[in-house]
């Protein structure tokens, strides 16, 4: 199989980190999308989004563009912040600071992480799309120094760790990106092997 370069649509170190190591087995070269890229976030669900980055990044770089969108849903906040969760507040530290006064008095922690990936081409076509789902809940306090976005406040249920606690390999076998990869890694591999 040649190599194929892979663009990872999105601008956050720790998002192209993770999914470089998730593709590392598979005939690719994976690059982040070009800098100072933005793409606006228009759609109503993960899907969408996720859609509307592959796109964008494909047909600006010319290659295949791998875009997830995810977000954590919180049930006692009617689901936000939802598609809004990377836009909640302008930093990590202050999304979660943001999240743990909303959750002040609330004994229900319950919540979910849900990650979309899609895979499009240069030409607009979209290759895969996926959806993987992770639940658990919010901690009265962050925990852990690894991950990024959400991750030191999100225990896993049945882990007693939250993300940030966690490996990488750890987090690929029970996160939602993780969980969508393993969905998404032997369509990808078939793809690849056709072309």
């Amino acid at each position: 199989m040649d190599t194929r370069t892979l663009v990872i649509a999105s601008g956050n170190p720790g998002k192209v980190k993770e999914f470089e190591g998730l593709l590392r087995d598979l005939p690719l070269k994976v690059q982040a999308q070009p800098e100072g890229l933005e793409v606006e976030e228009t759609g109503s669900t993960f899907s969408a989004n996720a859609r509307i980055k592959a796109i964008a990044v494909a047909a600006e770089t010319g290659e295949w563009a791998l875009a997830d969108d995810s977000g954590l849903s919180v049930d006692a906040l009617d689901g936000a912040p939802g598609v809004h969760s990377a836009r909640y507040a302008p930093s990590d530290p202050e999304r979660i600071a943001r999240l743990l006064r909303a959750l002040a008095v609330e004994d229900n922690r319950s919540a979910r992480f849900c990650a979309a990936l899609c895979v499009a081409t240069a030409d607009g076509t979209v290759l895969l799309e996926v959806e993987g789902h992770c639940k658990g809940r919010i901690t009265r306090s962050p925990r852990g120094h690894q991950g990024f976005g959400y991750d030191p406040i999100f225990e896993v249920n049945g882990t007693e760790k939250t993300f940030a606690e966690m490996s990488l390999l750890e987090k690929k076998a029970h996160g939602h990106r993780g969980r969508a990869f393993t969905m998404l890694e032997p369509q990808l591999r078939q793809l690849l092997s056709q072309r």
